[in-house]
């Protein structure tokens, strides 16, 4: 593994630990840049046909040195890079981990190549953002099979460490899988769950995909069960449906979950991620989202289905007809740059529709084409 790499990874991992106090992202997105472009040749290639290497770069940034936003010149990788090359900068033999994208059998999903290093770094990234939208102190329960079940799942490796670094013995998997290999909820386990965290008072966050609360919530109605969680108690919300439950709008799956959980809506929190990201998005209360002038004109308050990511993260939203970034309120591709992914490639181009919404933005869907995968969401 190269030295620099590991230094660049250790100089980050501490910085994020610290809530990346100070950092000037243009530097870090050049320097790891200039990192991927030396290790990842499979990205290399693609860098040498765009004609935009880090000495490119480096020739923008001396013409206009009181340029912000650099890091958006940094050439940008597919998601569908990652199910066709080895978008990696770690040598084959030392690679532990391989986390795969979350769509139908049918689908060649994305590989995303992880080692012990890189792990590191997810978990810092993923530990110090969660805790600023969720209660560390509450009980989690997963609704999604436990790990060692699905090694290649991003989604519960990051539930695992949520739980791990929780250090709450109570917290549980309530997941169980299908004989076709699809995900379920133990009904009764959840239920048991619940019933025991109304018994004596300790708040809950429930975490798990949107087709995992549409069955439980399925099983409640069914049963004419009904709970009201203690106080703080919590949700996070993630993923789709993958023809794995009924579909139903986001307000109405957060209104049932309102209704049956006794969870408050602004306790309802919506997460972004994927399996070739390293960080993650969530959505933010109204008091923590700039509005932006649109909005204000509009009259509106609410900022609850927009999505942040943490300092070490960027977002632009991209036209696809010109490949311009897009004005705000205009609907464009979802582009992220993620210092966290030190090993592989921190710009990442997804088949994800957002708009910018001040700050943070606004998740409408999959562009047209797009295979469908865990993490589209239904937000009509």
């Amino acid at each position: 593994m190269s030295k620099e790499l590991s230094s660049f990874a250790a100089r980050l991992r501490d910085s994020i630990v610290s809530g990346f106090p100070g950092a000037d992202f243009d530097d870090w997105a050049i320097e790891l840049f200039a990192l991927q472009y030396e290790r990842n040749l499979d990205y290399r290639g693609l860098c040498n046909l765009r004609r935009l290497t880090p000495s490119t770069i480096c020739a923008i940034r001396a013409m206009t040195p009181t340029f912000a936003g650099r890091w958006s010149q940094v050439p940008f990788v597919s998601t569908g890079a990652f199910k066709k090359m080895d978008v990696s900068c770690i040598p084959p033999a030392e690679r532990t981990r391989v986390f795969h994208s979350s769509g139908t059998t049918e689908q060649e999903p994305s590989r995303h190549f992880h080692n012990v290093e890189s792990l590191a770094v997810y978990k810092a990234s993923l530990w110090k953002w969660f805790r600023v939208h969720f209660d560390a102190t509450n009980e989690p329960v997963f609704l999604t099979p436990p790990p060692g079940f699905a090694s290649h799942s991003s989604l519960i490796h990051m539930f695992e460490t949520i739980r791990q670094m929780s250090g709450l013995p109570e917290s549980v998997f309530t997941g169980s899988y299908l004989a076709d290999g699809s995900w379920t909820v133990d009904f009764d386990a959840t239920i048991q769950r619940l019933k025991n965290a109304c018994a004596v008072g300790k708040p809950l966050t429930l975490l798990g995909t949107a087709f995992s609360f549409v069955h439980l919530l399925d099983h409640l109605m069914a049963n004419d069960l009904q709970f009201e969680l203690p106080k703080d108690s919590c949700v996070m919300e993630t993923g789709g449906y993958k023809n794995r439950s009924r579909t139903m709008p986001k307000a109405e799956l957060h209104a049932l979950i309102t209704k049956r959980l006794g969870i408050a809506p602004d306790k309802i929190v919506c997460e972004y991620g994927m399996s070739e990201l390293s960080s993650q998005a969530y959505t933010v209360r109204d008091d923590e989202c700039q509005l932006t002038k649109r909005d204000q004109a509009k009259g509106s308050s609410s900022t609850k289905n927009h999505f942040h990511f943490p300092p070490w993260a960027r977002f632009q939203i991209i036209s696809p007809e010109n490949g311009r970034e897009a004005a705000e309120g205009e609907t464009g591709l979802i582009r992220i740059f993620d210092l966290a992914n030190v090993f592989s490639v921190a710009a990442i181009q997804t088949e994800d529709l957002g708009i910018r919404r001040g700050d943070g933005f606004e998740l409408v869907g999959r562009a047209q084409l797009a295979e469908p995968r865990g993490c589209s969401l239904m937000t009509s």
